[in-house]
C-alpha cells in the first residue's frame, strides 16, 4: 500500500502538546507518516515517545493540535469511533500484552475469532503461518509465562499482524532483550514491512534499530522535534544533542 510523496500522510502530527500538569511531554510536535513507510521515534527515556503512540491510538488526547490517522482528523473522535480506527491500526506494547491464560496459539487467534468471518480451519492455518513468519510456530501450545521476553515479542507482533491492520506501532520492541533477539526482532519486523507493505511507527532509543528500519526519523529532546528526516541526514544535523546521541550509540557499539 506504500503511495507516492505527493499524497496525504498515513498519519499526521500537526502542532501537538500534551502536558500532565506541570509537567509538558509533548509541545508542538509535528510529523508524518506516509503509506508504506517505517518512521522512528527516537530519543532517550521519557520524551514523550511512548505517549505519542498513545495519541495516535487513542489512548490519550492532545491538550491542542490535531491528529491524522488514516486520513481522518482522531482529535476529538469517541472512544466507539476510535474502535473503528484501531481495526487498521495496531500497536505491539513493550511488554507484549498478552493473555496470560490463552497459549500462544490462541493469543494469536484471538483477533481472528472476534472478527468472526473464518472456520476453525483457516483460523488454524493463518496462526500457523503467522507463527512460523515471526519464528515461534513450535510454541503454539505453550503459555505466555513459558517464554522469554523477546519470544513474547514475537507472538505478540504475530497477533498483531492477525488483526490484518494497514499500520503497526511498535512501543521499544528491543528493550530489555539480549542483542541477538534483539537483531532478530529487528529483522522481524523489516520483514513484516516488506512482505505486507505495512505502515509503521517504531519507537525506541536504540540508533542501531532506527538505521535498519528507519525511512524517516523523529528525534525528540524535551518535549520537542529536534530534528525529523532520514538517517543519513541525521548524521549531517547541526544539533548537539542529536551528534551526542550519535557518538553514545557509537561509542555503545564498541564497547
Amino acid at each position: 500500500m506504500a503511495t507516492n510523496p505527493q499524497s496525504a500522510p498515513y498519519i499526521d502530527f500537526q502542532h501537538v502538546s500534551k502536558a500532565f500538569g506541570d509537567h509538558h511531554v509533548l509541545q508542538d510536535v509535528s510529523f508524518d507518516v506516509l503509506a508504506g513507510e517505517t518512521v522512528c521515534i527516537l530519543g532517550r527515556s521519557g520524551v514523550g515517545k511512548s505517549v505519542a503512540l498513545q495519541h495516535i491510538m487513542g489512548f490519550l488526547k492532545p491538550d491542542s493540535g490535531r491528529i491524522i490517522v488514516a486520513g481522518e482528523d482522531i482529535t476529538d473522535y469517541s472512544e466507539e469511533q476510535m474502535e473503528q480506527i484501531r481495526k487498521k491500526v495496531t500497536i505491539v506494547f513493550q511488554n507484549g500484552a498478552l493473555f496470560d491464560s490463552l497459549t500462544v496459539g490462541e493469543n494469536v487467534a484471538f483477533p481472528l475469532r472476534e472478527r468472526r468471518d473464518m472456520d476453525e480451519q483457516q483460523i488454524f492455518q493463518v496462526v500457523d503461518g503467522l507463527l512460523e513468519m515471526v519464528g515461534v510456530k513450535e510454541m503454539r501450545d505453550l503459555l505466555p509465562s513459558d517464554l522469554s521476553t523477546g519470544m513474547k515479542r514475537s507472538v505478540a507482533i504475530a497477533r498483531a499482524l492477525a488483526a490484518r491492520p494497514e499500520c503497526v506501532l511498535y512501543d521499544e520492541p528491543t528493550t530489555m532483550v539480549d542483542p541477538l533477539m534483539a537483531q532478530l526482532l529487528g529483522d522481524l519486523i523489516k520483514r513484516v514491512k516488506i512482505q505486507l507493505h505495512l505502515t509503521s511507527i517504531v519507537v525506541t532509543h536504540d540508533m542501531r534499530l532506527a538505521k535498519k528500519l528507519a525511512d524517516r526519523i523523529v528525534f525528540l529532546h524535551e518535549a520537542k522535534v529536534l530534528f525529523f528526516g532520514t538517517s543519513a541526514e541525521m548524521e549531517k544535523c547541526p544539533e548537539p544533542i542529536v551528534q551526542e546521541f550519535l557518538q553514545l550509540d557509537e561509542l555503545t557499539l564498541e564497547a
